[in-house]
């Protein structure tokens, strides 16, 4: 049995890196005053605070007065998406894809639930992919904003956000991209105003929890959610600057590894060996990721295994020192399979037997290979398990 832990559950949340908990550390024993408050102490918390605004500005290539910040991604994709909705005007379609994070795709059922929106949803292929002529032909005066994610936290798959954005631009309509599984990961530009609110969250880049992030626009119009004076009174409550901190930290170190495209080459090519390894081990597992160049995040796979119950390979994963995880939620004691999975039409029998694996930059090859070795291990104790059962 394994003792050392192989983490594989990256796009949950990442290990802040060394650098960053020093940061956090430092601000929460000297800038721990308000950074509303007038007096020296406040203002170096505010100072602490606005260079960290920059770093993470810096990360998206856009202005540093444009970050807006909250206490996590859903936060921020609740004020992207009702911002945006309490400034248009009557308008009240929001056009969206069945495969969005849940802090999208419930909020809209919430906010249809109570009559406040209209839900239209744009078609997608068998990667949950949307295709952008079918979500042209959703858009009209009617509609209030269009929220896609960028890269999918489930299988990985990478949308056309920028095709779709130009769709937007032209016909007026404000478009969100919850760009959390992405940010940090890959290069992201928004300097030309290809969409208007980008949201995303430090946790997903090595920075600490309970900070999120978004970049609106100059040219968006969007209503706050909580009132206050702090962030330019786009969002009320005092900042957790600690947090921030320690985000603008982790910002600073991704723009730099993403500044040599060979740290993201290595870190795919982890990616693909322990994929590789899996699927010619285990013959009748599936892949639920799309393999095209450019149509997939690096660090994810999603790989159902037929015939087999994702909760109990997590179980079992662990207990050996793998760390994984599946888009699932537990209902009645039972694990359902991902809604994600089988919004791609993905079979109930593989989608039941998903496991999302999802590495980051700190795995290894050898951490891959040997996480290969137990995944192995584990389907073949999993089946010989069931068929002992079946002939009892």
């Amino acid at each position: 049995m394994s003792t050392a832990m192989i983490y594989l559950d990256s796009n949950a949340t990442t290990r802040p890196t060394p650098a960053v908990v020093e940061a956090v550390s430092g601000a929460l024993t000297e800038g721990w005053c308000n950074p509303s408050s007038l007096h020296r102490p406040g203002q170096i918390a505010k100072m602490q605070m606005e260079r960290a605004r920059t770093q993470i500005a810096q990360l998206i290539h856009a202005k540093p007065r444009d970050i807006t910040f909250t206490s996590g991604g859903t936060e921020a994709c609740d004020l992207a998406i009702r911002g945006l909705l309490g400034a248009a005007e009557g308008r009240r379609v929001v056009v969206t894809s069945p495969v969005e994070h849940s802090a999208v795709r419930e909020l809209c059922k919430r906010l249809s639930a109570c009559g406040e929106i209209e839900i239209r949803t744009a078609p997608i292929n068998r990667f949950g992919q949307v295709h952008p002529e079918g979500l042209a032909s959703l858009l009209d005066d009617a509609v209030a904003l269009v929220s896609i994610q960028w890269a999918n936290n489930e299988n990985g798959a990478v949308q056309p956000v920028q095709a779709i954005g130009a769709m937007c631009k032209e016909r007026g309509i404000p478009f969100h991209v919850d760009a959390t599984q992405w940010v940090g990961k890959e290069v992201t530009d928004v300097s030309s105003n290809w969409c208007d609110v980008l949201t995303f969250s430090s946790h997903k880049f090595h920075g600490p929890k309970g900070v999120g992030m978004a970049w609106i626009s100059r040219h968006a119009r969007i209503k706050p959610c909580i009132a206050g004076q702090q962030e330019l009174g786009r969002r009320g409550g005092t900042e957790n600057v600690p947090g921030i901190v320690g985000a603008g930290v982790a910002a600073a170190e991704c723009s730099a590894w993403l500044a040599d495209p060979a740290n993201k080459q290595r870190a795919e090519a982890v990616r693909d060996a322990f994929e590789r390894g899996i699927l010619e081990a285990i013959p009748d597992a599936v892949l639920n990721s799309p393999t095209e160049p450019g149509s997939r995040i690096w660090n994810t796979a999603n790989i159902g295994f037929p015939g087999l119950e994702s909760e109990a390979l997590l179980i079992l994963l662990s207990e050996r020192g793998v760390c994984a995880s599946a888009g699932a939620a537990c209902s009645s004691g039972a694990l359902e399979p991902s809604a994600v999975l089988l919004a791609m039409g993905i079979p109930y029998d593989v989608a039941h037997g998903s496991v999302r694996f999802s590495t980051c930059r700190e795995t290894t090859h050898e951490q891959a290979a040997e996480a290969v070795r137990i995944v192995t291990a584990v389907v073949a104790q999993l089946r010989q398990s069931w068929a002992h059962v079946q002939r009892a």
